[in-house]
């Protein structure tokens, strides 16, 4: 029997060596499966296709996030410093969502009466 220092529980001898030998055998079977992965050229390009696709969901993302930024800037400078009267929820998400685009269109659609 072995007893665990901690809690003084004991132990017997054949779980720890069950225990030993699923670790062991556990290590052995990820060390060949990274060896297959070695060397194989379908992985590199797999891996080479997913750093370009977050690269560019990366430069897609921002563009959107300056767009909505600028839209938000936008609806600011118009509602508080212009006093231009547009419906606030609808404006703000049209800012958000559209960007500088959905401003112009609002503008467009106020100066017709429609909005």
């Amino acid at each position: 029997m072995f007893s665990l220092p901690i809690a003084e529980i004991p132990v017997p001898d054949a779980v720890l060596n069950s225990f030993g030998q699923g670790a062991t055998g556990a290590a052995e079977n990820i060390g060949s499966t990274a060896l297959q992965l070695v060397g194989n050229p379908a992985i590199l390009i797999g891996g080479i296709i997913l750093v370009v696709g977050a690269i560019v969901i990366f430069f897609f993302l921002k563009k959107i996030v300056i767009n909505s930024i600028l839209g938000i800037s936008a609806w600011l400078l118009l509602t508080y410093v212009f006093h231009v009267e547009l419906p606030f929820i609808p404006s703000l998400a049209i800012s958000v969502i559209f960007g500088l685009a959905g401003i112009g269109a609002m503008l467009v659609l106020r100066f017709f009466g429609l909005f």
